[in-house]
């Protein structure tokens, strides 16, 4: 079992996303403490008395300090004061001082602030959460980093100093495109045995005229592929506020999300069959109607429906397995 799948919380209908993030770092914070925080050794310089590790001659001659029988030394320390630990940190402090939030979970975030005792925060920066090295021992560490570049990503500073804002990214349709997009690839990747399941690029079958003009390309990526051996699907993950568009008072699909599938489903045909019969399917989260369309162009199936992310697990498990299916 994924280790984040041990991470359990209880939440109610007033629940937002600030507080359902925070309750999720909490939950998962107090298994890590169970377990054992990270510790490593870091190289730290320092004036101490006597000599330890490896003497810095000519910095304790420059600090003039051997009369008052002190060096300054280089030495291994074994700490949990290391990136990981304080990015934790960091964000339990950002939340603390985050607009909103709801003031228990505050009281739970200060508790876990004493567990941590030794470490110390830092001003967070994008570039950390890629320098963090996770491994088989550690590897728990990822899913709350992951929790806390999402809270990172979505807080903007008030005017007023050391205070937080959550931008809700629910809002924001191209981000909520990709949280779509990559649930369902990771979804797939988990769910389907026997498939490979990918995100592929595709190469455009135009003759170009010389190496400039290829150079002027866009590159062709698709969100999700599926392939095994005598089948092959193609699947477009599209996020809106509406899933149609409105035209004289109907619904239709919209035409750039055609014209795309189109064009993943004629550059991808190379001369075996599973090629020429590729299946494109258009996913879309299930807004105010379910739509289940079926087409056809020349051997290839296309196919336009929605999932309905607004009902229980096992129900969005059972329809995007069977999205798949015939």
């Amino acid at each position: 079992m994924e280790e984040k799948d041990r991470v359990s919380i209880t939440i109610d209908d007033k629940t937002d996303i600030l507080d359902l993030l925070a309750k999720v770092l909490v939950s998962g914070t107090k298994i890590l403490l169970k377990r054992g925080i990270e510790k490593n050794y870091l190289t730290i310089s320092q004036e101490i008395a006597g000599v330890k590790g490896k003497l810095e001659l000519s910095e304790t001659v420059k600090r003039g300090i051997l009369k008052k029988q002190r060096t300054f030394c280089t030495m291994d320390e074994f700490s949990s004061n290391i990136l990981s630990n304080q990015l934790l940190v960091s964000t339990f402090y950002r939340l603390i001082n985050t607009q909103d939030l709801d003031p228990s979970l505050k009281g739970e975030l200060k508790r876990l602030i004493w567990m941590f005792s030794g470490i110390q925060p830092i001003e967070i920066q994008n570039s950390h959460f890629r320098q963090v090295r996770l491994h088989r021992n550690n590897k728990f560490y990822g899913f709350l980093l992951n929790v806390c570049q999402l809270i990172y990503e979505n807080s903007l500073p008030t005017e007023k100093p050391g205070e937080w804002r959550f931008i809700d990214f629910m809002r924001d349709e191209q981000k909520m495109n990709k949280l779509f997009e990559t649930f369902l690839l990771n979804f797939y990747r988990k769910h389907l045995i026997g498939w490979q399941v990918s995100s592929p690029a595709i190469t455009w079958q135009l003759i170009p005229e010389d190496e400039k003009a290829i150079e002027h390309l866009p590159r062709m990526l698709t969100d999700i592929t599926l392939e095994r051996q005598d089948e092959k699907i193609i699947i477009d993950a599209k996020y809106y506020r509406q899933t149609m568009t409105e035209n004289f008072e109907r619904q239709k699909i919209h035409s750039g999300n055609l014209y795309q599938i189109f064009s993943y489903l004629i550059n991808q045909r190379g001369g075996d069959e599973k090629t020429r019969k590729t299946r494109g399917i258009l996913l879309y989260p299930t807004i105010d109607e379910e739509y289940d369309l079926h087409y056809m162009f020349e051997e290839h199936p296309i196919q336009i429906k929605t999932v309905n992310l607004n009902q229980h697990w096992r129900g969005i498990e059972k329809r995007l397995v069977g999205v798949v299916g015939k």
